[in-house]
C-alpha cells in the first residue's frame, strides 16, 4: 500500500497540496534529492556502502557517509535557490546560488582554539559538497565540490581566522559546472585518496 492509499487521496490532490504550500513542497524536494544522490552513488562499483545520519545528530557532519576504495567520506548535499536562478546569455550557461550552512546556529571551535556561535559550516567539516541542480532544467544533475576548495566567508567583522576558516554561506553553481565544481564525483575522492584524504572505515 502507497501512502496515497493510506491517507485515501490521488496523486492530482498531493500535487496540489505541494503547489498550495511551498514549506511543504521544498522539504519533500530536498528529501526526493536526497534519494536520487543516494542512488547514484550507490551504483558505482567503487562504493561498497552508503550511510545517511539522522538529521538532528550534530555530531555526524554531513548528509551521507560513503565507503568509496574502502575509504570513508562525508557527503553535504545542498540545492539551489530557486529565485536566485537565472539564464546567462552572454556566457551560454544558468546560474544560480546554493546556501551552504548548517539548520541551527551552534558553538565550533577554530584552529586557533577560539570558539564561536554561527550557523556557517567549517573548513574541514565535511569532505564533499554536492549541489542538486534540478532547478536549472528538471533533471536530477548534481555538481561536487571538495570541501576544502570552497571559498571563503568574506565577511567584514569576521576576524582573518574566522574568515579563512568560514565556508562562505552562498555559493554560486552553474551549468555547464565550473570550478571548483564537477560533474565526477569519482574523480574528486580518488584526487583526495592520492592526497591522503579520506577516513578508516571504523571511523564512520
Amino acid at each position: 500500500m502507497t501512502i496515497l492509499e493510506e491517507w485515501g487521496i490521488t496523486p492530482e490532490q498531493l500535487t496540489d497540496l505541494l503547489d498550495e504550500n511551498p514549506s511543504l513542497r521544498g522539504m519533500l524536494f530536498g528529501y526526493v534529492a536526497e534519494l536520487k544522490l543516494k542512488e547514484r552513488i550507490a551504483a558505482f562499483p567503487e562504493v561498497s556502502s552508503i550511510t545517511k545520519f539522522d538529521d538532528h545528530d550534530r555530531k555526524k557532519k554531513g548528509d551521507f557517509y560513503i565507503l568509496y576504495k574502502n575509504r570513508a567520506f562525508s557527503l553535504e548535499l545542498k540545492s539551489l535557490q530557486t529565485a536566485s536562478i537565472k539564464y546567462e546569455e552572454e556566457n551560454s550557461r544558468w546560474s544560480g546560488k546554493a546556501q551552504v550552512d548548517a539548520s541551527d546556529k551552534r558553538t565550533i571551535t577554530l584552529p586557533d582554539g577560539s570558539e564561536m556561535d554561527t550557523t556557517l559550516l567549517l573548513r574541514g567539516e565535511f569532505d564533499i559538497l554536492a549541489v542538486n541542480c534540478y532547478a536549472f532544467n528538471n533533471e536530477w544533475n548534481f555538481v561536487f565540490a571538495r570541501n576544502q576548495d570552497l571559498p571563503c566567508s568574506t565577511y567584514g567583522r569576521y576576524t582573518q581566522v574566522q574568515r579563512e576558516n568560514l565556508i562562505a554561506s552562498l555559493i554560486t553553481v552553474t551549468w555547464p559546472p565550473e570550478s571548483p565544481f564537477d560533474l565526477d564525483i569519482r574523480y574528486l575522492l580518488d584526487k583526495m585518496i592520492a592526497e591522503g584524504g579520506g577516513s578508516d572505515p571504523i571511523d564512520i
